[in-house]
């Protein structure tokens, strides 16, 4: 190939290839594309002339028109996390939470036209919301019914949402916490009632262990003394069935009696019948064998 046929294939391609960015330029003004879950908005002037839902190319020949403006709205299921929310609950306590709410568009007509920002309205309406069911319930019954808050939050953004064409399907109570100097104020209080509720069990087992030492040396008493009442009984019963043999009765009241004498200390007189002289009397009659000779 010569010069003049690669000049002229050159310009060939450059002319195909600007007429296909003028052609695509010229079928992207005529032409709205409409994206799954999403609404294009067309607008003439500022005012509403049609609505596109379905999905694909569609062919809007005034779209070129510089007053003709298209606005493009997801539809789709969408978050919002709003953090730190303080409020105050029912004693004055300062609250920290962090909000979840799911949403989506279900009308883009009243999204674009019936509030001017409707995701900064959202937000301000969730975070009042939030502020007034906490003030309703101290800290303790906001951690217990953070699931009812949540729906009763979810209702009450609901109302309002409506009237701009959003939908507010669902929303949470998230990561509780106290402000920082409360926190502390919190923990010192809990750390009281602790030792308190500490020395509370301390003194109750102190208590019951004494009651139970008493109740213990009561029993222990009791079963001591019904011990040593058995042995008179016994001995009663013993010298009962004694007494049916005389002479063996009378044989051990004699051992008994000798047996209460102590050797070398005690000096009995005993073997006298008692008509002459008795054992009293013996006991007084001088020892002749120790009396001084002359």
């Amino acid at each position: 190939m010569n010069a003049q046929a690669w000049f002229q294939l050159i310009v060939g391609v450059g002319a195909a290839v600007v007429g296909l960015f003028l052609l695509s330029r010229v079928l992207r003004a005529l032409i709205i594309e409409v994206e799954d879950e999403h609404t294009a908005v067309v607008t003439r002037f500022g005012k509403l002339v049609a609505t596109l839902d379905r999905p694909g190319l569609h062919v809007f020949p005034s779209k070129w028109l510089p007053w003709v403006q298209v606005t493009q709205v997801s539809r789709a299921r969408d978050f919002r996390v709003f953090h730190h929310v303080h409020a105050n609950d029912a004693k004055g306590t300062t609250v920290l939470a962090d909000l979840w709410v799911e949403l989506r568009v279900v009308d883009p007509v009243k999204a674009l036209f019936a509030v001017e920002d409707w995701d900064r309205a959202t937000l301000n309406l969730v975070v009042h919301a939030a502020m007034s069911a906490l003030g309703a319930r101290d800290f303790q019954q906001i951690l217990d019914d953070r699931s009812d808050l949540g729906a009763q939050l979810q209702r009450d953004v609901s109302q309002e949402t409506e009237r701009w064409g959003v939908r507010v399907e669902r929303a949470f109570i998230r990561n509780l916490a106290l402000a920082p100097e409360v926190s502390r104020q919190v923990l010192g209080t809990v750390g009281a009632r602790l030792e308190r509720a500490r020395a509370v069990v301390e003194e109750l087992g102190r208590l019951d262990a004494a009651q139970l030492e008493a109740d213990t040396a009561k029993r222990v008493a009791a079963l001591v003394a019904e011990a040593k009442a058995q042995y008179p009984l016994a001995v009663g019963r013993a010298m009962e069935r004694l007494g049916k043999s005389p002479k063996v009765l009378a044989a051990y009241n004699e051992l008994y009696e000798l047996a209460q004498v102590r050797g070398g200390r005690t000096v009995a007189f005993r073997g006298f019948d008692g008509k002459d002289l008795r054992a009293v009397d013996a006991a007084m009659v001088p020892d002749l064998s120790q009396a001084p000779t002359r």
